[in-house]
């Protein structure tokens, strides 16, 4: 008895198909709606049929299926009308024997969708335009490949997967959807890990680099204005006298610091000369206080008398201004 309701309620046809742009409702390429013949509607009226009227499409030759609803019953006899991406998804061609059965689809929770190409998820509110896309389709099959028209362009859309079942209704019931990558996204390119044999090669470029000469100042060739060599050109006697200016910065800087020292020991002296190389513990000699006592010191030192006479100070002709 219940085998006899099954085939009651069931419906079963084989139609000739075409697509929807052949009867002037282009418009239909928008949803997953087909066009039946009227004899379709008799028969189903007469079979206990769930509602809405959804219907699984098959193609024999390869083995394809997909399901859809049904818009209209003016199509002529022996013939369907399908949206053209439709009849792409059955690898259908215009003419091609279709099996068609009404189907009963659970409502779905989930469905997974993947563009095949990336521009799609470049418009402002691509969640908007599927959601008002969606509303002209009755059911989704997965591994199907749905059209969304937006700003006079298509967009493809793989149904990746879809839950709980294969192939759900998507009529009044609320959904979750999620997308998976572009077909044509690809991700960039991690940096690869830097191995052994890259850090030798590496530190092999890098030491070229370090053993450059540093800059070295005033080792150029000089010129004389006239034309006439040099006797010593100046690349030669530059860098010693570089050396010497050195030499001798540094050696006046440790003597300036010593003579402060040595001013801090003796303020409120004047001392003649530097005694910087002097040891620490001599006295630094004085100059004589008067000027007088030199020709006493000179005549108790007979030896020096032999020697040339020192400069004396303030020995001199003495001259008046009145003549």
């Amino acid at each position: 008895m219940a085998h006899e309701n099954y085939r009651i309620s069931a419906f079963e046809q084989s139609y000739r198909c075409y697509p929807v742009s052949f009867i002037d409702k282009s418009h239909l390429e928008k949803g997953d709606k087909i066009i039946m013949p009227p004899s379709a509607l008799d028969r189903l009226a007469s079979l206990q049929i769930d509602y809405p009227m959804l219907f699984e499409l098959n193609n024999p030759i390869v083995d394809r299926v997909t399901h859809c609803g049904v818009l209209e019953f003016v199509a002529d006899e022996g013939l369907i009308y399908l949206p053209y991406w439709m009849m792409e998804n059955m690898l259908l061609q215009e003419g091609d024997i279709c099996q068609v059965k009404n189907k009963s689809l659970v409502k779905g929770t989930y469905v997974k969708l993947q563009p095949h190409t990336k521009d799609f998820l470049d418009i402002s509110n691509p969640k908007a335009i599927l959601e008002t896309t969606l509303r002209s389709y009755s059911c989704l099959t997965t591994g199907d490949t749905i059209m969304v028209p937006y700003n006079n362009k298509k967009y493809y859309i793989n149904i990746v997967e879809t839950k709980p079942s294969s192939a759900i209704s998507i009529i009044e019931t609320d959904c979750e959807v999620d997308f998976a990558p572009p077909l044509d996204y690809v991700e960039p390119e991690k940096p690869a890990p830097i191995t052994s044999s890259k850090k030798r090669l590496l530190e092999a470029e890098e030491e070229p680099s370090e053993k450059i000469a540093k800059f070295s100042p005033f080792t150029g060739s000089g010129k004389r204005l006239d034309g006439k060599p040099l006797a010593q050109s100046v690349a030669q006697v530059s860098s010693p006298i570089l050396k010497q200016h050195q030499l001798k910065s540094e050696n006046g800087t440790k003597s300036s610091k010593s003579s402060t020292c040595a001013a801090r020991q003796h303020s409120g002296k004047l001392v003649f000369g530097s005694n910087v190389n002097q040891p620490t513990n001599e006295t630094p000699k004085v100059a004589p206080k008067n000027s007088r006592q030199e020709p006493s010191q000179k005549a108790e030192d007979p030896s020096q008398k032999t020697d040339e006479p020192k400069f004396q100070a303030f020995t001199g002709k003495k001259y008046s201004l009145k003549g």
